[in-house]
C-alpha cells in the first residue's frame, strides 16, 4: 500500500491490456489532504472508497479518471450515530453496516437489504452510492423520502446540501470540483413516525425496475403530519411525488387515502417502455407500490 504521493498505475503493471487506461493512484490520510488533492487534480481525480460504481466503469473504459484518491484510511469516517435529530451517516460506511446497525429505522432500514447484492453490500458506501446519482438506484429515492441532507467538505469549509438540490440530473450532482461528500443528515422523527422502501427487480441484486419508498410522521391527533414519497427507475432522476405528499398531510390514514396518494404518485412518474415493461405498467406498479409502502410505514408509526 503507498501512502502520501501519488504513484502510476496502469494495464502494464497487470500484463493485460483490457483493464482500466493509465491513472495516478494516492491514499489520503485526512480529508484535508484528500480535498487538496482533488483540487489538484480536478475533473480528472476522482475518490475511491468502496468502487463498486467506478471501478466497473473504469474497466470497460466508461470512465478514464487521471487520479484516484483513496479514502478508505481516513478516520472518523466509517460512523453511524444519532445525533441533534439526525441519524449521521459517514462516507465510509458500508452498506452491509447500514443493514445491520441497530440505529436505522424506517425507509433506511427497509431499503438497506435490497441493495446490489452481498459482494456489493460489503465493499460500497451509501455516500458513494448517492454521489454517483444514478436513477436506478435506491438511496437517493429513499433520501429524498426522509428529506435528507448531504454534508460535504471543500477548502472553503463544510457544507450541507438538501438532497433535492444535491441530485441534478442523470448521473451528476451539484458538488464543486473541488469537494468530496464526508456524510449524510437523515432527519430522525421525534414523534410517531414510520417508513418503508418497495422494490421490483428481476433477480436478487439487480437494479429496481420500480421503486417507491414512503415517509410518514404522524401528528398527535393521530392524522399526517409530515409526508415523503419518491420513486426510482420511472424518471431521468430519482423524483419525488409532491401530489401525492399534498393529499397525505392533515389527513388520516386509510386505505382510500393511500390509494389516492398511489394514483398520485403515478400521475408523477415519467417511465418509458423498455425491455422491463411498458411504461404503463410501470405507472401501475408505482401506484400499488405506493399504497404498500405508505400502509406499511403507517402501521409501523401506529405501532
Amino acid at each position: 500500500m503507498v501512502y502520501g504521493p501519488a504513484v502510476r498505475v496502469g494495464p502494464d503493471d497487470w500484463g493485460c491490456r483490457m483493464l482500466p487506461a493509465q491513472f495516478d493512484y494516492m491514499v489520503a490520510s485526512s480529508v484535508e489532504e484528500a480535498v487538496s488533492a482533488k483540487a489538484e487534480g480536478g475533473d480528472e481525480a476522482r475518490f475511491l472508497a468502496g468502487g463498486q460504481s467506478l471501478l466497473p466503469m473504469m474497466k470497460l473504459r466508461f470512465a478514464t479518471p487521471g487520479k484516484l484518491i483513496d479514502i478508505n484510511r481516513i478516520a472518523g469516517l466509517d460512523a453511524i450515530e444519532r445525533r441533534n435529530g439526525h441519524l449521521h451517516v459517514g462516507a465510509l460506511v458500508r452498506h452491509a453496516d447500514i443493514a445491520a446497525s441497530d440505529e436505522v429505522s424506517g425507509a433506511v432500514a427497509s431499503a438497506a437489504p435490497w441493495i446490489a447484492d452481498p459482494l456489493v453490500r460489503n465493499l460500497g458506501t451509501m455516500c458513494g452510492s448517492v454521489a454517483h446519482c444514478d436513477p436506478e438506484g435506491d438511496w437517493n429515492t429513499v433520501l429524498l423520502a426522509t428529506g435528507a441532507e448531504v454534508v460535504a467538505v471543500g477548502p472553503s469549509g463544510s457544507r450541507t446540501i438538501a438532497i433535492g438540490d444535491f441530485v441534478e440530473d442523470f448521473f451528476t450532482n451539484s458538488l464543486a470540483d473541488d469537494e468530496m461528500v464526508t456524510g449524510l443528515r437523515i432527519p430522525v422523527a421525534s414523534g410517531r413516525s414510520g417508513g418503508s422502501y418497495q422494490k421490483l427487480e428481476r433477480k436478487v441484486g439487480d437494479y429496481a425496475t420500480v421503486g417507491v419508498a414512503a415517509h410518514l410522521e404522524l401528528a398527535a391527533d393521530g392524522t399526517i403530519g409530515a409526508a415523503g414519497v419518491a420513486m426510482t427507475s420511472v424518471a431521468p432522476i430519482n423524483r419525488k411525488a409532491p401530489g401525492a405528499e399534498a393529499l397525505l398531510v392533515g389527513n388520516a390514514p386509510s386505505d382510500e387515502l393511500f390509494a389516492e396518494a398511489g394514483a398520485a404518485a403515478a400521475a408523477a412518474a415519467d417511465p418509458r417502455d423498455d425491455v422491463r415493461g411498458s411504461a404503463r405498467w410501470k405507472r401501475q406498479v408505482v401506484a400499488a407500490f405506493t399504497r404498500r409502502a405508505l400502509a406499511a410505514a403507517a402501521e409501523q408509526a401506529q405501532s
